[in-house]
Parts: C-alpha cells; sequence; structure tokens
C-alpha cells in the first residue's frame, strides 16, 4: 500500500515548480497532497496507511483545515470498517465568527482528555502542526501522535521534538524526488 501511495502521489501531487510555501519559504518543488487525499483511492490508502501507523491509545484524528479533513475523514471511515472505531475532528485556522465560537469540529466525539493525532498533508517547519497541537490541546484533547503524508524535510522534526512531540511520517522528500 505504501508503494502504491508514493506512486500517486508522484503522479498526482509532486512537481517541480518554484512556489512560496505557507511559512513563507521558497522552493524547487510543491507537494499538493490534497490531489492524492482527495482521490478515492488515494483516501483508502491514507485511510488503512495511517490508521496502522496510529498510537494504540489513539481514540481521534484531526488537524488544521483543509489539509487534514480528508486524511481525517478516511481514516476515520476505514477504522469503523475495521473494527477499531477512531472519530475525526478539524481544527480552523480562525474561530468560528457565529454560534459557540469554537476552533475545533468533532470534539463531541471525544470526552476530555481523549488521546488524538494530529495529521497534516504535506509538512515543512512544523509550525501548522503545531498551531493544532495547541488548538486541540486548548480544547481538553490530548495531543500523543502527530502525522504527515510527506515529510519535506525542512524543520517539521526538529520543532516537534522542541515541544516533547515525535513525528510520524508515511512518505520522506526523497521518495518522491526518487
Amino acid at each position: 500500500m505504501r508503494d502504491r501511495l508514493i506512486a500517486l502521489l508522484k503522479q498526482l501531487s509532486y512537481r517541480r515548480m518554484r512556489v512560496t510555501l505557507a511559512s513563507g519559504r521558497e522552493s524547487d518543488f510543491y507537494v499538493d497532497g490534497k490531489q492524492t487525499t482527495l482521490h478515492a483511492e488515494g483516501a483508502w490508502l491514507v485511510g488503512n496507511l495511517v490508521l496502522d501507523a496510529l498510537h494504540p491509545d489513539v481514540v481521534g484524528v484531526g488537524g488544521l483545515v483543509i489539509g487534514a479533513d480528508p486524511i481525517a475523514s478516511a481514516t476515520a471511515a476505514v477504522s469503523w470498517s475495521r473494527g477499531r472505531p477512531v472519530h475525526a475532528f478539524l481544527v480552523r485556522k480562525e474561530s468560528k465568527g457565529h454560534g459557540t465560537g469554537k476552533y475545533v469540529e468533532g470534539r463531541g466525539n471525544l470526552p476530555d482528555g481523549s488521546a488524538v493525532c494530529i495529521v497534516e498533508d504535506t509538512t515543512t517547519t512544523g509550525a501548522s502542526m503545531l498551531q493544532a497541537v495547541d488548538r486541540a490541546e486548548a480544547e481538553g484533547l490530548r495531543v500523543v501522535q502527530c502525522l504527515t503524508i510527506v515529510d519535506r524535510e525542512e524543520g517539521a522534526e526538529d520543532a516537534l521534538t522542541a515541544r516533547g512531540l515525535t513525528l510520524t511520517r508515511l512518505v520522506r522528500r526523497y521518495e518522491l524526488e526518487a
């Protein structure tokens, strides 16, 4: 499954081009992970591979919208079919401007103190992932794992380690460039 995911990422998501990333850094390649995570086969592969990589205590998976949304949804759907229910949640970049004003959607499925995994499609510096960690923890969730589909290997691991977290990655940069 992992080899097929890499093949799909190369086909659908990886591009050699000059871009400015969310971190503000310039890069000579871009990974649009959503092209793979929103693809029918890609979603199935991601859901299975993420579920297989989850810490055994994890009961919820989510992260910053929009990159984490298809990952969390695919993982939740696959988890149900495999008899290990893991609920999805979404972390807003800005608080909802009406109603409860919360940052985290799907929180009702996860009691206070629930062990969760923060996910992301592509990780560079780790800043977005840490923002999701902070918001999830502020909502009463316990982050026990961080997982990315593609690690660009540009500082995220160090940033997470500095906060006492580890980064699980399904694919590394060099595997897409090979």
